[in-house]
């Protein structure tokens, strides 16, 4: 697998990106829905990671700076094809590495709250996330479920 930098005008990712915010609209109200647009993605302070297997995709993830010491993990998604895979693993081992590297201490999250969203919870806590408060611009919201890592 080769994890790529970008690739956001790629046909799969877009169709990815529609698919993870499809599914986020399917779970929670709009207003809290978090997930970044391709604009957003595609913005200075984000840098989006594809992972692929050959020419398929694998799966997703962005990491966002909120400043000089903290970042925020977006768009972590993994195709229907790849998942229970190890493909999530990969992509989160890499932003923590990468955080690590831009010499962040602290690494945050935003998550639905509902049990959809059990799995992803699960994986981050094996990581080493822990539940917080709402960070950066977010605000208590019951759709959402805040996490961080001491780096």
């Amino acid at each position: 697998m080769q994890i790529r930098v970008g690739e956001l005008d790629n046909k799969q990712v877009l169709a990815l990106l529609s698919e993870h915010h499809q599914d986020m609209l399917s779970h929670s109200p709009v207003e809290s829905v978090h997930a970044l647009d391709i604009s957003g993605l595609k913005a200075v302070d984000v840098t989006f990671w594809s992972l692929w297997c050959a020419d398929q995709l694998v799966g997703i993830g962005a990491l966002k700076q909120l400043d000089k010491y903290h970042g925020e993990i977006k768009s972590m998604r993994t195709s229907v094809q790849f998942l229970r895979q190890g493909v999530a693993h990969k992509i989160l081992a890499h932003l923590i590495a990468e955080a690590r590297t831009r010499g962040y201490q602290r690494l945050s999250l935003e998550t639905g709250s509902m049990d959809a969203f059990k799995p992803a919870q699960k994986l981050y806590q094996q990581f080493g996330f822990q539940e917080c408060l709402p960070f950066g611009d977010y605000n208590v919201d019951p759709y959402s479920s805040f996490m961080t890592l001491t780096l």
